[in-house]
């Protein structure tokens, strides 16, 4: 009886869910797929359930999306391999900016799947694009850019250590803008100060 309580506990200040599907996300991806390139595009599935709906109950709100864009980061980092050769060198990764285009809402009920990409490196992040594709009609739904902050090393000496980086991709024009934007706001901060 005494681990029911605890078990309610933790499901009541810790979002076990969240941690249960991050860890099934990245071990099922290691077991039953096989590695990829880091600049090959990886997918992940998912179904709009009923915990992952706006208060209309009708489509997915606008939370979950980030949420399944972690899980899909997750999976593109252990597919890839990117994540254990950052911590090799003792690094991290954490969000330093995403932002998130809706084009048309994802229904209850209906399956889809996110594919993510890298796009662009620097020396300080690696930039990606995600996408939600609805499975019934290919639809992309949502537009996702992400920079992931690499800490404590250096993503241009990561990347080396993958032969199909040796040349690094033109920044996209729509990553230009919108880098450009986050440094406006940053000049705007600093000046608040």
């Amino acid at each position: 009886m005494s681990w029911l309580v605890v078990l309610l506990i933790l499901y009541v200040i810790w979002d076990v869910n969240y941690f249960i599907r991050c860890v099934f996300t990245v071990f099922a991806g290691r077991l039953f797929q096989r590695k990829r390139k880091v600049t090959d595009t990886t997918a992940i599935y998912g179904l709009c359930t009923s915990q992952d709906v706006d208060i209309f109950i009708r489509h997915m709100n606008n939370a979950r999306y980030l949420r399944e864009l972690d899980f899909a980061r997750f999976h593109f980092y252990a597919l890839t391999g990117l994540y254990e050769r950052i911590r090799e060198r003792r690094g991290g990764a954490v969000q330093g900016a995403s932002s998130v285009r809706y084009r048309r809402t994802i229904p209850i009920f209906h399956p889809y799947k996110i594919q993510t990409k890298l796009i662009w490196w620097d020396d300080k992040a690696i930039y990606l694009e995600q996408q939600f594709i609805t499975l019934s009609d290919g639809f992309v739904r949502a537009v996702a850019m992400s920079k992931q902050n690499i800490t404590n090393c250096n993503v241009l000496e990561v990347l080396k250590t993958y032969p199909e980086t040796a040349q690094r991709p033109e920044k996209p024009e729509e990553l230009k803008l919108w880098l450009d934007a986050i440094e406006l706001s940053s000049q705007k901060l600093r000046k608040d100060k």
